[in-house]
């Protein structure tokens, strides 16, 4: 009797407990706000992470995309997601500065020489030090994806040396560090939220802007823009973010789901964006964009002018994560 006892108890356990875990697993629906489009590989990293979380959670949850910044810019979008009014997004790390100076790093002109490098620091302990840091202003980061290496366009001239930059007005990021770094090469840096930026080309608001060869073809900026020159000045890392309200309304199931989703669609998004590089920049000028590389030397010239910006911002970020950041770019695996 014992035995058999024993065997049904096993049987009624294994019965029982699907249904507790899957009961862990809520009908909800995730609203993802982000600036690309869905074919930049921002948004293909997206179509694979819905994938992954809608596999894993049996169809329960549900990622709703919402590209080109329909639910509002970068900087409002940070505010809903503090609020609980948007769950999720995919934003540059860098515009996170204004709740935490340190995401300043990220950005640092010239700082990364390949995104191998950027990978060994994100996924390692500066990466995960920086999303942590988030927990107390609203916010998760569950990983990071990239934009990758940013160059600049604009309707004026080829930027061929340093003195090109002279006098353009160019569209940057709403951050202090992309402002002064470009103020120092000589251009008139302009703020604007990126649902703007096609809008300002057309009607010649700002001469140009800049940002990684996908992100300018998603857009269509070869409608507005003749001219892109392969600056490679900031490479730039993307924080998938989730609201904390959000977060701390999930039960331990749901936030591994999201967790291994994330961590999967990682992987996919760097790789799309990688192969993406190439054949955006030749789409560019079959759009009917002019070309052009920048020699080492006035490359040379060019970090030089900058170097003060790197050092005011490398105050505020702190010496310590700095010094922390360069050991982990030393020991970066060799493209």
């Amino acid at each position: 009797m014992l035995r058999i006892s024993s065997v049904v108890t096993a049987v009624a356990v294994l019965a029982f407990a699907p249904a507790t875990a899957n009961a862990q697993i809520k009908e909800r629906t995730l609203k993802l706000n982000f600036g690309n489009v869905l074919d930049h590989p921002v948004g293909k990293g997206i179509a694979k992470l819905s994938e992954i979380v809608a596999e894993k959670s049996g169809k329960k949850i549900t990622i709703r995309a919402f590209p080109s910044a329909q639910l509002g810019g970068d900087i409002p979008t940070i505010s809903a997601m503090q609020g609980g009014t948007i769950e999720m997004s995919i934003m540059n790390s860098g515009l996170l500065v204004g709740i935490d100076k340190r995401f300043a790093a990220l950005d640092f002109p010239f700082m990364f020489a390949n995104a191998e490098q950027s990978d060994f620091v994100v996924d390692g302990p500066v990466g995960t030090k920086l999303h942590a840091a988030l927990n107390e202003k609203g916010l998760v980061g569950l990983g990071y994806w990239e934009l990758g290496f940013r160059n600049v366009t604009n309707s004026k001239r080829p930027i061929a040396k340093l003195e090109d930059f002279q006098g353009l007005k160019l569209r940057v990021l709403q951050s202090p560090l992309f402002i002064e770094t470009f103020n120092a090469l000589g251009a008139n840096a302009v703020p604007m939220a990126w649902p703007e930026v096609y809008p300002a080309l057309e009607q010649k608001v700002v001469d140009g802007q800049e940002n990684p060869f996908p992100t300018i073809r998603g857009a269509k900026l070869n409608e507005v823009q003749k001219f892109v020159s392969s600056s490679n000045h900031i490479y730039n890392a993307q924080s998938v973010l989730i609201s904390k309200k959000i977060w701390d309304d999930l039960s331990a199931e749901e936030k591994k789901i999201l967790q291994d989703a994330v961590k999967e669609a990682t992987a996919f998004q760097r790789k799309t964006s990688r192969e993406a590089m190439a054949g955006a920049l030749e789409d560019l000028k079959k759009g009917g964009m002019t070309h052009n590389e920048i020699s080492d030397a006035e490359m040379a010239r060019i970090r030089d002018k900058v170097k003060p910006v790197i050092e005011k911002f490398a105050k505020d970020v702190g010496p310590e994560l700095i010094a922390e950041m360069q050991a982990e770019i030393a020991k970066a695996p060799k493209k």
